[in-house]
């Protein structure tokens, strides 16, 4: 646009608008990748959309009227068309962005960016000061809106995505075109239609790419459990916030009914404040006091929608003999009603492998096994894994991890299954019914820098 301007010539709006476009890939052809950038370029392709029939009739500066108009079809049109992305990238969007916007934009506008740019020509220490006031009082005006409620919901397909951008450019025509309404119902799939799940007496179990830790979501027909929460990085960040609370979100999980936390250590608890600040749940059990809820406790037993669960591990008496926290990883079998299993074992060691195999050996064998301790060599003893049998075994590690996770010699061991790891694999999906699928999300989503 502003080589447009100096050269006096009208490229039209498609054309600058992709001419912008040119330039930004040719400087970072990666930038496609980016979800700012196609909220960027959407939006501003939505506002020339809107705005090019109405080139030649701004109105006059004395028309209020006209500007208001003029800004309210601005704010709509934004609204509307950034909605099938916000969904599908997010799952959400702000009931309130109108408000925030209406508030935030001219001040920004009009008084924050003028008084900083006031101030870099003439440093009076006052400009900046009413500047700064001014910013803190729209931030927290802003902060405030925040609370307000979001509307949420499961990540929609692609082609309902699509069909909600037609749906857009249907609803946003010029004033007077006919049946614009049909828009509406064609941005109603995207909106309505409702997450998939799990048939009666079979189960889904998804394991997470966490880096080096454990997050494992199984979902039956009804319910859901969080098996761990993944690490906390540092301070500001962990896995419960960045992976599994947007997982569980694109997944149409609104709550949980238990949320299992195998033991405190960071790689597996890390991030369950943040998942329990999220979502609801109703039940919480771990082998961690200071969380509050259930303890762990072996052979307790459940079932919802046909699927049972089991807890092997620890003995109740194992909290007043030990306080190494590996020791007391809680370990749950998940079998559906088919028969078919998968068990989830956290970090329990070679000891603890040895009392599980002494008392229930034969509840140990399972189809899925989440291996122990990420494949380290002090866990998967040769007889643990002849117990389980397991067809698919998951090792969730980091890529290159720093503790050399799984070791070659246990992934030796578990030589008669399939292995998965999420450090190569992303996330590791199972449906476990009278069959057992697997998908892994690298698989199914394969980029060309990812070696096959």
């Amino acid at each position: 646009m502003f080589f447009g301007l100096c050269s006096g010539r009208h490229f039209g709006a498609a054309r600058t608008l992709l001419l912008a476009l040119l330039a930004v890939l040719l400087c970072d052809p990666w930038a496609v990748l980016s979800v700012g950038f196609w909220l960027s370029f959407g939006a501003v392709g939505v506002l020339l959309y809107v705005g090019t029939p109405r080139v030649g009739a701004v109105p006059a500066w004395r028309d209020w009227r006209g500007h208001l108009a003029q800004w309210g079809t601005t704010q709509w049109a934004v609204t509307v068309g950034s909605l099938p992305l916000l969904l599908l990238l997010f799952q959400q969007f702000s009931l309130v962005s109108p408000l925030a916007n209406a508030v935030a934009i001219p001040l920004v506008s009009f008084v924050i960016t003028p008084l900083a740019l006031l101030f870099a020509v003439l440093p009076w220490p006052p400009l900046i000061g009413l500047d700064h006031a001014v910013l803190s009082l729209l931030m927290a005006c802003l902060e405030s809106l925040a609370e307000w409620p979001l509307w949420q919901q499961p990540a929609p397909s692609l082609g309902a995505t699509l069909l909600a951008l037609l749906g857009v450019l249907c609803l946003l025509l010029p004033r007077g075109f006919p049946a614009r309404w049909v828009g509406a119902f064609l941005m109603l799939p995207a909106l309505t239609v409702p997450a998939p799940r799990p048939a009666a007496g079979e189960f889904w179990l998804d394991v997470l790419d966490v880096g080096h830790g454990l997050a494992v979501l199984v979902r039956t027909q009804t319910h859901s459990l969080l098996y761990d929460t993944g690490p906390r990085y540092h301070a500001d960040a962990d896995a419960g916030r960045r992976v599994v609370v947007p997982f569980l979100r694109a997944s149409g999980v609104t709550r949980l009914d238990t949320l299992l936390v195998s033991h405190r250590d960071n790689d597996h608890s890390g991030g369950t404040a943040s998942v329990m600040a999220a979502l609801p749940v109703v039940r919480t059990l771990s082998s961690m006091q200071e969380l509050g809820g259930d303890r762990c406790r072996a052979g307790e037993t459940w079932a919802w929608d046909g699927v049972r669960f089991r807890v092997l591990h620890p003995l109740p008496d194992a909290y007043e003999r030990t306080q190494a926290s590996n020791h007391l990883s809680c370990v749950l079998r998940v079998e559906s009603a088919g028969g078919r299993s998968a068990l989830l074992v956290a970090d329990i060691e070679a000891s603890d492998e040895a009392a599980l195999l002494a008392r229930a050996p034969a509840a140990l064998r399972s189809d899925v096994l989440v291996a122990p301790h990420h494949g380290s060599r002090s866990s998967s003893t040769p007889a643990f894994v002849s117990a389980v049998a397991a067809r698919e075994v998951v090792f969730s590690a980091a890529y290159r991890d720093r503790f050399g996770h799984p070791a070659p010699e246990v992934l030796a061991r578990y030589a008669e299954a399939r292995h998965w790891r999420s450090d190569r694999d992303g996330a590791i999906h199972f449906c476990v019914s009278d069959a057992l699928t697997v998908s892994a999300y690298r698989q199914t989503h394969r980029h060309y820098w990812n070696t096959p």
